[in-house]
Order: C-alpha cells, then structure tokens, then sequence
C-alpha cells in the first residue's frame, strides 16, 4: 500500500536562526549556574540499602541516572517529589536524605 505522508515545511537557515536567537544563552551562562546549597547523603544510604546503583535508584525513583549522579554531585536540586521518591525508595524519611544550611541572622552557616 502506497501511502504519502506530508513532509514538515522547511524553513530557510536564515529564518530559523532568527526564531531561535532569543532562546540563546548569554555568553558565559554556564557560569552562572551555582551548585546547589542542598546537601544529600544519597551515596551512604545507597550503600546501606544492599549497595544500591545508582542506576537502580534511578529505576525506583523514574528519573534518569545522569540525574542520579548531578543530585549525588550536588549539581542540581531535585524537585520536592522526586525528593520524596529517592527517600522512600532508600527507605528513610526525607530529612535523612537531605539538608539545607540554616543561617543565623548575621549571615553565618549555623
């Protein structure tokens, strides 16, 4: 069976670079991302719970394990549900996976 499927409308370079230009990051952007303040204690949990890969806690959780190692890093900051997954698939209670520095009024880590 002979079937024909429309091809998408291609767009001359010119004009996609234009629709695109202001996506663009800002030269040295990736600088400016800051590492997350959130510390986590994922790798001795992991640990503690059977040796667990990373790639099997990414399994439980449902993220990917290059999200795993960047949350493991501190490289990034997962969102409050997967918080709570990574802490229930390790079998703990979500403030023995992760902390926060509390400061004192005048500025200092406490």
């Amino acid at each position: 069976m002979d079937r024909q499927r429309a091809l998408p409308r291609l767009l001359p370079i010119g004009d996609a670079r234009d629709r695109h230009e202001d996506r663009a990051l800002p030269r040295g952007s990736a600088r400016m991302v800051k590492p997350t303040r959130v510390s986590n204690s994922i790798r001795p949990l992991r640990f503690a719970a059977g040796e667990m890969t990373q790639a099997e806690l990414a399994e439980r959780v449902g993220v990917t394990r290059q999200t795993i190692i960047a949350i493991e890093q501190g490289k990034y900051s997962p969102s409050l549900e997967v918080a709570f997954q990574i802490a229930h698939a390790l079998g703990v209670r979500l403030d023995e996976v992760f902390s926060y520095p509390t400061t004192t009024s005048n500025g200092d880590s406490a």
